[in-house]
């Protein structure tokens, strides 16, 4: 249930740590964005914990048990193709990724689906553009 109905906005990735135990991330629901912008659902779901430039180094990684994926490297780390099924894959839930599924990171088909989004061809849609936005962050 945790999973499927909270993600880690940016706005929502605040974290507290004020008495310098370990950083907190505050969970928020999910809210709607554009299903034709990538780079906005990413600024949403996936830059609180990969970064504004995907580097994995959002305002909630020093709160997670693993640093989240350099996303802007996985052409260079697939012998300069994009690996665009396979990060279609992680993000639906289809491929089986540590972080994507755990306590730490939801797979986001399942969030999307249970956004009143139940038409699959939309919850495709959207994850479709939002890799595509992430092929955009690809080292050249």
């Amino acid at each position: 249930m945790l999973r499927g109905l909270l993600l880690f906005g940016l706005a929502s990735a605040a974290l507290c740590a004020q008495d310098g135990s370990q950083p907190v991330i505050h969970r928020t629901p999910a809210e709607r964005t554009s299903v034709s912008s990538g780079k906005e659902m990413y600024g949403a779901y996936c830059a609180a914990c990969h970064g504004t430039d995907g580097k994995g180094d959002g305002p909630a990684s020093s709160a997670l048990r693993s640093r989240p994926s350099d996303l802007t490297d996985l052409s260079k780390r697939n012998d300069g193709k994009f690996p665009e099924l396979r990060v279609f894959g992680a993000i639906n839930g289809d491929l089986r990724v540590t972080a994507h599924g755990s306590k730490d990171m939801p797979t986001w088909g399942a969030v999307l689906g249970r956004m009143g989004e139940a038409d699959v061809a939309t919850v495709r849609l959207r994850i479709r553009n939002l890799t595509k936005y992430i092929e955009s962050l690809q080292v050249k």
